[in-house]
């Protein structure tokens, strides 16, 4: 295990053991998902969310993090990166991204739309509809990457799944990561093929094939 070395994974889990061969490796869930508290009272928002994120690596990491996360995981942890400092946050890897759903430039797509009847199902599933819906409704009226990319300097690794219904490549919010590239120079994005939206879930042989060469070339832990 490299000394230093911080991996947090947000929202759905990474292939912990593959990355713990290598780095130290912390996975949470944010409140109202997963194995978390799912409190009725608490105001669920993106802010709050990556505020979470950012007291764990304060009061429980403690050193330069690279955060890991997937759909909505992935836009808490872009804007934890955009309200930190480089000393607390080293680098994003981001799965298929959730882009703020208040912004039309970036979500007006019916494909996007199909994510609230799988989010209802899900929420159906774990019987805690009125609290998936205030979480959604929250993730509607949060923040979106184009507001807070250009605020955020530190290396960024962007994998997608080229199969994923939800936010699709070819759709507004996978277009706007896509041109990063040509604007942001630390920005790397790796398109996987015939993965969905969960990728790690999907293919995480593939995942780690990207991500880790990256960690290693980008980071000196």
């Amino acid at each position: 295990m490299k000394e230093g070395g911080r991996a947090l994974t947000i929202h759905t889990l990474m292939n912990i053991g593959t990355l713990a061969k290598s780095y130290t490796v912390y996975a949470i869930d944010l409140l109202g998902f997963g194995a978390s508290d799912k409190p009725a009272g608490y105001s669920y928002t993106m802010e709050g969310w990556a505020q979470l994120i950012l007291d764990f690596l304060d009061e429980v990491v403690k050193k330069p993090t690279v955060l890991i996360g997937n759909s909505v995981g992935s836009l808490a942890c872009v804007i934890a990166a955009s309200e930190s400092s480089q000393t607390l946050v080293r680098g994003l890897v981001l799965l298929n991204c959730a882009g703020g759903m208040n912004n039309k430039a970036i979500v007006d797509d019916w494909r996007i739309k199909l994510l609230f009847p799988l989010l209802w199902f899900i929420d159906f599933l774990l019987k805690q509809r009125p609290i998936a819906s205030a979480i959604f409704e929250r993730v509607k009226q949060g923040p979106n990457p184009v507001q807070l990319m250009p605020s955020i300097s530190i290396p960024l690794l962007v994998l997608w799944g080229d199969e994923d219904p939800f936010t699709p490549l070819d759709g507004p919010v996978g277009k706007y990561f896509s041109s990063l590239l040509s604007k942001l120079s630390n920005v790397k994005l790796i398109v996987l093929k015939g993965v969905g939206h969960c990728p790690h879930d999907d293919r995480p042989e593939l995942v780690h094939e990207k991500l880790l060469p990256w960690l290693a070339e980008t980071f000196n832990f």
